[in-house]
């Protein structure tokens, strides 16, 4: 009876994992104004090593995870690149590997598609060159994307084209959607945005007017007609112009998780801008124990700890109160009702927030 009740009383077990984001390093040669890496970005020297990031693989494979997305900072930093990308594919993990497009040479790129890598994704800043270089501070990067871009097709690797969306290029969706079919992508991302870490910082100057979105909504509608059967087209409407939150990564603690390059594992990419979350590492957990266990995933995971008007809120299972750095960012409260909803009581605030326009110079990204 007593052995009864205690597997009656046990704790559920989360939902699994399907995705492990790999920050394999902060250090970058870009210096993106709106870098969703953290203020504080972690040195050379606390990376993981090669041994560790293989282990990380096998326990995120073991735990349920399905892909890895090797990022940064810029994954082209890490001379042991090639190695780490064959570890997860060896756990049996599909591979993406999410870059600048400098730092990667044709020859590192053939010898990383021999180790098993199965998809890259490019970023781009806007669809001219002049632009493009300003805004990702580092003359000659637009070229050396779209030669990377090349060589991804040319050695048949799926590829996908990240268009990071904001005030300076809104106006040119069109042109981008156009440079990623004539790169040969089969999809492309059209990311506005999200005003965390240097973004935060740089709001003023990168938050589109309502008019420019309301623009660029309309003109994305019409290129899924247009370019149908062609090229996919991903876009989601910038959070402070919307009518509901974003599920932040489909719920916190409930789809994926982050690893940071010195292995803190986190909920999501910005979750260490909320203060007193307690953080566990690889270094002294296993992920499963991490995942199931550690104070910060269980600290908005389910809807136990909403608020009102989430508490009652029918939606409270599909957006799950929305992004909780986002939250904190612009009430101080991590468990507020994300403001960027129309039913939250601070809505006006992030109105106002969104006619804030200046232009001034960018703070850059850099180490």
């Amino acid at each position: 009876m007593e052995n009864g009740n205690s597997l009656m009383s046990a704790k559920p077990l989360p939902p699994k994992p399907l995705g492990l984001l790999a920050e394999l390093t902060h250090r970058c040669p870009l210096g993106c104004p709106y870098c969703s890496n953290p203020l504080a970005l972690d040195d050379r020297r606390s990376e993981l090593d090669t041994t560790t990031w293989a282990r990380v693989f096998r326990e995120a494979a073991a735990l349920g995870v399905l892909q890895a997305h090797l990022s940064g900072g810029e994954p082209g930093a890490r001379r042991d690149l090639v190695e780490i990308t064959a570890s997860a594919r060896a756990a049996g993990l599909y591979t993406n590997l999410i870059t600048s497009g400098v730092g990667i040479t044709a020859k590192r790129l053939a010898e990383l598609k021999n180790a098993g890598l199965d998809h890259v994704q490019v970023s781009i800043q806007d669809s001219t060159a002049s632009s493009a270089d300003h805004i990702a501070g580092y003359d000659g990067a637009f070229a050396r994307k779209r030669e990377l871009a090349n060589e991804v097709v040319r050695l048949k690797l799926p590829l996908t084209v990240n268009a990071v969306i904001h005030r300076a290029n809104i106006d040119r969706v069109g042109d981008m959607v156009e440079l990623a079919l004539a790169l040969g992508a089969s999809r492309v991302e059209i990311a506005h945005v999200q005003y965390y870490g240097w973004a935060l910082k740089n709001r003023a100057r990168l938050l589109p007017t309502r008019e420019q979105v309301d623009r660029a909504v309309g003109l994305v509608e019409d290129l899924r007609a247009c370019h149908h059967g062609r090229i996919v087209i991903d876009a989601v409407v910038p959070d402070y112009y919307a009518r509901y939150p974003k599920p932040c990564v489909g719920g916190w603690g409930r789809r994926s998780l982050n690893v940071t390059p010195a292995g803190k594992v986190l909920p999501c990419h910005a979750a260490e801008s909320i203060p007193g979350l307690e953080f566990w590492s690889v270094r002294e957990h296993t992920l499963a124990e991490i995942w199931n266990d550690s104070p910060a995933f269980n600290a908005f995971r389910g809807t136990a700890w909403m608020q009102e008007p989430c508490a009652s809120c029918p939606r409270r299972e599909q957006d799950f109160g929305g992004c909780r750095c986002q939250a904190f960012a612009l009430t101080g409260d991590a468990a507020a009702t994300d403001p960027v909803c129309h039913l939250s009581p601070r809505r006006e605030h992030v109105t106002a927030l969104a006619m804030v326009q200046e232009d001034a110079p960018y703070d850059y990204r850099r180490m």
